[in-house]
């Protein structure tokens, strides 16, 4: 056990490593907060001031901080592709470890990258005005571990079918675009079309968007006109799915890689 929790502890520190190493991506990683929550935030805010009682700058953060978690260690997943073309997983693959510990260091990497994004964002939120009690705070904390985990699963699943990083540059942002209007990030989904609702229930981004929010929003006045579900509802529900995506997607992954 011990063998395999080292093992997996060390993938996930490789992927932390090269976050800090790419200052690039660094920068990235706390400007798009400050644009996406200032200024869209801000805009709607405006726009449509206070929208069934609800505060649309705080309804915006926290579907900006459930989106980026989601997303940020879904697509993270990508670089598996990137290691399969320098044959950087066929090194790893061939070791005494079980290909779940593999997996799921990778899943904990990525999710440790998106973390450092939510720090970004949860500072520039605070800078911009948004309130955020210790208590909010250490309600969200394991909420957006558990998104992490989702989506890195989720990334999982989808890599599972792809072969080549250049398909899954292609494949990744239409798969993900339309989760950002489905999910609810930015605007409520629960008055949607009928047609436009079932397609949102069918996206994994809106239980993680919605379980952030549920955390963030319980026990305020607002919390009935933000949140679409309890949050032992998300979280179950993503456990069930978390399980799923990742036994199919290692699955699938393991025996391209034993066809290579």
């Amino acid at each position: 056990m011990m063998h395999q929790l080292n093992a997996g502890m060390t993938l996930a520190y490789r992927d932390v490593l090269k976050l800090l190493r790419d200052r690039g991506r660094l920068v990235a990683t706390f400007v798009f907060p400050f644009i996406f929550i200032g200024i869209l935030g801000g805009s709607l805010q405006s726009s449509y001031g206070q929208t069934g009682g609800m505060n649309l700058f705080d309804f915006v953060f926290t579907g900006i901080l459930g989106q980026t978690l989601f997303q940020s260690a879904a697509i993270g997943i990508i670089s598996l592709i990137e290691d399969r073309e320098n044959d950087f997983s066929q090194e790893v693959f061939i070791a005494p470890i079980s290909r779940y510990t593999i997996i799921m260091g990778k899943i904990a990497g990525e999710g440790l990258v998106a973390l450092v994004q939510a720090v970004g964002i949860l500072v520039f939120a605070r800078i911009l005005g948004v309130s955020i009690s210790l208590p909010q705070l250490m309600r969200s904390v394991p909420a957006m571990v558990a998104v992490c985990l989702f989506g890195g699963a989720f990334g999982v699943l989808v890599l599972g079918s792809i072969r080549t990083q250049r398909a899954a540059n292609m494949v990744f942002p239409f798969i993900m675009l339309p989760q950002f209007f489905l999910s609810g990030v930015f605007l409520p989904v629960d008055k949607q079309k009928p047609f436009l609702s079932a397609l949102s229930q069918l996206s994994p981004m809106r239980y993680a968007v919605d379980l952030i929010r549920g955390t963030f929003y319980m026990g305020r006045a607002d919390e009935a006109e933000a949140v679409l579900k309890s949050v032992p509802f998300n979280l179950g529900l993503m456990t069930v799915l978390f399980v799923v995506f990742l036994v199919i997607g290692t699955t699938r992954f393991v025996k391209q890689e034993t066809e290579r």
